[in-house]
């Protein structure tokens, strides 16, 4: 019976296993022979070969020395990853949308304070107008010491509800004013004596001609003067012909000297016969 092949000889090394088991790196390469498999059944069924790792192809020759291992490269660092285009995009709308509010809060303060200056400037007028109505000296003539003197004058028109004498006049509405004169029981009060201008005027009507007669008087009082007394009279007789009817004027003016708290009033001889429009029938004075 014949030896199985790919058996040792005797005397020969027996071969380590196969590679990678019981063999260390830093060993010398093997040869590896194919070892002959039996021979085949009828069921034809195969075996995979068999190899013996042997040190050297030649038992006699000497085995090279195996290379060193190549040393595993070093991890190459990750390169840092660039900025998107689109956080870069959103950082400059958020630049542009912080621009565009600072501008709106500055060009809101500017119109805010354009109104404040705009309203100060409307309540500067309206003080300088309330002083010149009520005569008071504006804050420059105080600082300064100066003060204007207050233009004393009144102008009263015909008021139609009339009683009784003397005349009532209205003081405030329509061309009526007064100013350092106050209009105090029917007639004008001064409160400053001077020389003043006084004047009245009186307009007349009637639907038929009579022989009455018409009178217009302008008289003062005082306090410390017992009486009262006429400083101008305008009378008037045969003023008209016929049963017609019929008007007339009647105008009275002078320049008088008056006292502090001198009291002048108009008097008429028939309250009925007197048209009581304001352009018509009207009373006052002024102080030179």
């Amino acid at each position: 019976m014949q030896p199985q092949q790919g058996r040792a000889a005797p005397g020969a090394r027996a071969a380590p296993g196969p590679a990678g088991f019981g063999r260390r790196k830093d060993e010398p390469s093997r040869q590896v022979r194919p070892v002959p498999l039996p021979p085949v059944q009828q069921n034809l069924n195969y075996y995979p070969q068999i190899f013996w790792v042997d040190g050297c192809a030649d038992a006699g020759a000497p085995c090279p020395t195996a290379a060193p291992a190549a040393p595993c490269p070093a991890p190459v660092p990750e390169r840092g990853r660039k900025p998107r285009n689109g956080s870069g995009g959103e950082r400059r709308s958020a630049g542009f949308l912080v621009m565009f509010l600072l501008i709106l809060v500055a060009f809101t303060g500017v119109g805010l304070s354009i109104f404040k200056i705009f309203h100060l400037e409307k309540e500067v007028d309206e003080l300088r107008e309330s002083a010149s109505a009520e005569h008071i000296p504006p804050a420059s003539q105080r600082l300064t010491g100066q003060r204007k003197e207050v233009r004393r004058a009144a102008h009263v028109t015909g008021n139609p509800a009339q009683q009784d004498l003397p005349l009532e006049w209205e003081p405030t509405s329509g061309h009526a004013y007064t100013s350092g004169i106050q209009y105090h029981n029917r007639g004008l009060l001064v409160s400053e004596p001077g020389l003043y201008f006084v004047y009245s005027k009186v307009l007349f009507r009637g639907s038929a001609c009579d022989s009455q007669l018409l009178s217009h008087v302008v008289y003062k009082r005082n306090p410390a003067s017992p009486g009262s007394l006429v400083l101008m009279e305008d009378k008037a007789t045969n003023f008209c012909t016929g049963q017609r009817m019929w008007a007339r004027n009647s105008y009275l003016g002078a320049l008088f000297k008056l006292r502090k708290m001198d009291s002048l009033h108009v008097n008429v001889s028939k309250i009925a016969l007197v048209n009581f429009e304001e352009s018509k029938t009207f009373f006052g004075l002024f102080k030179l």
